[in-house]
């Protein structure tokens, strides 16, 4: 098991969110580097920063000498590099599949919609008010949670979790995604069973400790 397991991470950053919760189902110590993407112009533009991940985005993972970026990427790679930890993906090529597409719903719809950057250019390029972006956030998000939600219920592998009765990485993406949710005020009613499965990993510490509000770098936590 790695000692030197260092992840860039912002408190309130989705994509960082997903590769904390996976460190912790691995049970892999590791040390949080907060990169405030608001502060200061944003950290994440940096020079420093930018020698470890040119995209100047998070989560960027160090595992020793080597650079992980992509929180999809680094997920498999804790999920390969740890195998003798919690598996994250299930063990035949079609529940892998089917887990992975529930995964990319979140990581390939929805999320790079609604990020930082996006959010910054529609305001600068297009002079967006707040709430027009607000706008924009919740229509995708709820287009990606029908979508998501329905093959939930489409799919008799769904148990305690997204697939089956242990979280995987369908699980690892959606909980974030919900925690966006709620912060721009989505209406959840239509998504039962996502809710029920949020509240299902919310109750195990490696999704709990997770959470943004627990996260060093996060304002006003308590000591």
């Amino acid at each position: 098991m790695s000692e030197t397991i260092k992840l860039y991470s912002y408190w309130r950053s989705s994509a960082a969110y997903r590769v904390r919760i996976a460190l912790n189902l691995k049970s892999l110590p590791y040390e949080i580097v907060p990169v405030h993407l608001v502060n200061n112009g944003g950290e994440q533009h940096r020079a420093e920063y930018l020698e470890l991940n040119p995209q100047g985005t998070v989560p960027t993972l160090l595992d020793g000498a080597r650079v992980f970026r992509q929180s999809m990427a680094i997920i498999e790679y804790l999920d390969e590099a740890y195998p003798g930890t919690m598996a994250l993906l299930p063990s035949t090529a079609r529940e892998r599949a089917r887990v992975r597409a529930l995964a990319q719903v979140v990581a390939c719809d929805i999320h790079p919609l609604n990020n930082l950057r996006v959010m910054r250019f529609l305001e600068r390029e297009f002079s967006s008010p707040q709430v027009e972006r607000d706008r924009w956030t919740r229509h995708w998000i709820v287009e990606g949670f029908r979508a998501f939600e329905a093959m939930l219920e489409d799919n008799a592998s769904t148990g305690l979790y997204c697939d089956g009765d242990t979280p995987t990485l369908a699980d690892i993406c959606m909980v974030p995604q919900v925690y966006n949710a709620r912060r721009f005020e989505v209406d959840l009613t239509p998504f039962p069973t996502m809710v029920r499965i949020e509240q299902q990993c919310l109750e195990l510490q490696a999704f709990d400790l997770a959470r943004p509000e627990n996260q060093p770098d996060a304002p006003n936590r308590p000591a």
